[in-house]
C-alpha cells in the first residue's frame, strides 16, 4: 500500500508532553468491530470488558537510555571538549550498544567518551544518521547500574524536543507493573494507564491477566521513509513468552474467550509466536510487520495510545479494525481534544468483523 495512505493532520496542540494525573483518568476511545467508537476513560476498562477476558501485558522495564557524555579536546586536534547527547537503542554484547549521538560529527573511531567518574566508552563502527556503536569499561549489570543512575529516561523525540526529561518523566515514563531487568529504550506507553485500583476492578470483574516481555527498541519512533509498504525494512526486537503463559492463553482461545493485547508490543509478540492459532512457548527476535490484508491469529483486541501519522503503528491498527474507520475514529479524536503518542490518551480496538 501508499504510505501516503496513513497520513493524517495532527496539529501540534494534540501532542500530550506530560500525561494525566492520575494514569487512569486519561480518555479511552472504543471502537467496535463493527466501526463505531465510543468515548470513556481508562477507569472505565473493566466495564467494558467481560468476565473471561484476557489483557496481555508487557512488563519490560525502561532503562534510562538517555546520557549526556564529554568528549575530551583532542591533544593536537585544537578546540576544547565536546558535549554529546547520547540515546542507547540497541545492546550488541555485555558492554557494547549501539546508540544514536548528537552531534555525530565530532566523533570518530577511537575516540573515548565520558559518561561519569565510573562510566567511560570508546565510539567502534559509526554508522550514517548519528548512530555510532560504544564499547563500555563496564559490563553486565555493572554497566546497567551505571546506566540506570547516571541516565534519563529516554523521552520519545518529539516529547524531548519541546523539554528536557526530569525527575517526574522517572516515575511517569515507567509502568506500575515493570519487572526485571531494565532492558527497554521506550515504554510500553499503553501499560502507563494503569493504576493498582484499575487492575483491583479487573480482577473483581473476573477480567484475567497475563504477562510476557518484548524489549522495546528506538525503531519504534522510526519514520518509514519509503513511497510503498512493501520496501520498509520493519525493525527488530527480542520477546519470551513463558510456557505458563503460553498455556493459559491457549487454553482461554480453546474456551471462546477474548484476548486482548494491551499495547502493540504485546500484540507483535503474540502474533509473532502464533502457530496453527496457537501461542508457542518461544525466546525470539520479531520483525512483524503488520499492515492492511494482515491475519490475527491470536488478538481480538488492542488497546492502544494513539500513534503518529504513516508510522508502522497506525498502519497496524488499520490493520486491525480497517483503514477508514481508523482515519474517522483518529479524526474524531482529534476534534474531541484527544492527546496523542506516548504520554497521550487512550484507545480499545476490537477487530474488524468480517
Amino acid at each position: 500500500m501508499r504510505v501516503s495512505a496513513f497520513d493524517f493532520h495532527l496539529p501540534e496542540e494534540s501532542i500530550a508532553l506530560r500525561p494525566a494525573n492520575p494514569r487512569d483518568s486519561a480518555k479511552l476511545l472504543q471502537v467496535s468491530g463493527q466501526g463505531e467508537y465510543t468515548d470513556h476513560i481508562v477507569k472505565d476498562l473493566p466495564s467494558l470488558l467481560r468476565a473471561g477476558d484476557v489483557l496481555v501485558l508487557n512488563e519490560t522495564k525502561v532503562l534510562r537510555a538517555a546520557l549526556k557524555a564529554t568528549r575530551p579536546a583532542r591533544p593536537h586536534g585544537g578546540g576544547g571538549d565536546v558535549q554529546i547527547d547520547v540515546n542507547l537503542h540497541t545492546a550488541l554484547s555485555e558492554n557494547e550498544w549501539r546508540a544514536f549521538v548528537r552531534p555525530a560529527k565530532r566523533l570518530r573511531d577511537g575516540d573515548e567518551v565520558h559518561f561519569s567518574s565510573q562510566l567511560s566508552a570508546t565510539v567502534f563502527e559509526k554508522k550514517e544518521g548519528g548512530d555510532v556503536g560504544l564499547r563500555f569499561n563496564l559490563a553486565g549489570q555493572a554497566l546497567s547500574g551505571a546506566i540506570e543512575s547516571t541516565g534519563q529516561p529516554p523521552l520519545p523525540p518529539y516529547i524531548a524536543r519541546k523539554r528536557p526529561a526530569d525527575a517526574q518523566d522517572i516515575e511517569d515514563y515507567q509502568t506500575v507493573y515493570a519487572e526485571g531487568e531494565a532492558a527497554s529504550v521506550a515504554a510500553p506507553t499503553a501499560g502507563l494507564h494503569f493504576t493498582p485500583e484499575v487492575f483491583a476492578a479487573l480482577q473483581n470483574k473476573g477480567i484475567q491477566i497475563e504477562r510476557l516481555t518484548l524489549h522495546v527498541g528506538a525503531g519504534t519512533f522510526l519514520p518509514v521513509k519509503s513511497d510503498d509498504t512493501d520496501d520498509h525494512h520493519m525493525h527488530s526486537e527480542w520477546y519470551q513468552i513463558s510456557a505458563g503463559t503460553a498455556e493459559r492463553i491457549n487454553t482461554a482461545k480453546d474456551e471462546g474467550r477474548r484476548i486482548i493485547a494491551v499495547g502493540t508490543t504485546a500484540l507483535r509478540a503474540l502474533e509473532s509466536s502464533a502457530e496453527n492459532g496457537r501461542v508457542k512457548t518461544l525466546t525470539d527476535d520479531t520483525q512483524i510487520f503488520i499492515t492492511p490484508g494482515s491475519d490475527f491469529h491470536i488478538i481480538d483486541g488492542l488497546m492502544t495510545n494513539f500513534h503518529l501519522p504513516k508510522s508502522t503503528l497506525f498502519m497496524l491498527v488499520c490493520a486491525l479494525c480497517g483503514l477508514d474507520v481508523m482515519q474517522s475514529a483518529y479524526s474524531s479524536a482529534i476534534k474531541n481534544d484527544y492527546r496523542f503518542y506516548s504520554y497521550g490518551d487512550s484507545s480499545l480496538l476490537w477487530a474488524a468483523e468480517k
